[in-house]
């Protein structure tokens, strides 16, 4: 198959990126069901958890912080002085500590409840990819790919401070991670790197984080998730139009 025309890489970035959402998101759920919600109420509930959930990928490393920037970036669709409240409260709860710049960090508990998270997930991807090793194996390879490459473009690019990419990107994977929590948070950052491409689409059509929630479907919608099909397009350059298809396949096989 020649790399030309169906899985062009602005082609196969509107192709792939629900079949990411799908796996991630039947990933989480499974998470949840499978122990995350009782690990976050022995720790205090959402209201104490719910950003080490969201941020789990980059704050489980020792010493990892999210910048102001970086986290209005990831929040850019909600309302900011209700973002504020719930980080108070997770401070509060002695989760998260505040840093100078307006970001924050996991505190010990935090730390330790991340620990916890990521052996829930651990356990319940094991489960819900059961049988797809290969599958999960090529996954994780080629998400490492391409991961590593949205990095090297971002780094190339315009600053990546203040990017929902740049917030989350790379994430933590300590030895001994399983592949499917791998597969998991690999998933979740390269989903960050698309929600960059669109908001990018959508302020250069004039849009902002409200109005573009408020614009129905049709002509001008359209070129926008175009337009963020072109921009999240970069990194899927490193993979070949076989390694493409392989790649719609396996998540397409996936459980969930």
């Amino acid at each position: 198959m020649s790399d030309g025309v169906e899985l062009a890489p602005h082609r196969f970035a509107g192709l792939v990126a629900p079949a990411v959402d799908r796996a991630f998101v039947a990933g989480m759920l499974a998470g949840r069901d499978g122990g995350g919600a009782e690990l976050s109420s022995r720790y205090g509930g959402p209201a104490a958890t719910g950003f080490l959930v969201e941020f789990r990928a980059r704050l489980a490393a020792p010493g990892a912080t999210v910048d102001g920037p970086g986290f209005a970036a990831v929040t850019r669709y909600r309302d900011p002085a209700s973002c504020r409240r719930a980080l108070d409260k997770q401070v509060a709860h002695g989760m998260l500590h505040r840093m100078p710049d307006g970001g924050f960090g996991a505190t010990e508990r935090g730390l330790a409840f991340l620990a916890e998270i990521y052996q829930v997930h651990a356990e319940v991807t094991e489960e819900l990819w059961a049988g797809h090793d290969d599958r999960v194996v090529r996954l994780v390879e080629a998400l490492g790919r391409l991961l590593a490459y949205a990095l090297v473009l971002a780094d190339s690019g315009p600053a990546k401070a203040g990017s929902a990419f740049g917030a989350m990107a790379p994430p933590y994977e300590p030895e001994g991670t399983t592949p499917g929590v791998l597969l998991l948070n690999r998933l979740g950052t390269l989903r960050y790197h698309r929600a960059d491409a669109h908001a990018a689409a959508w302020a250069a059509a004039g849009h902002t984080a409200a109005s573009i929630a408020e614009l129905p479907p049709g002509a001008e919608r359209l070129a926008i998730e175009l337009e963020t099909d072109r921009r999240a397009a970069g990194p899927y350059v490193v993979l070949t139009a076989e390694e493409r298809l392989t790649m719609l396949a396996d998540l397409a096989a996936l459980p969930g």
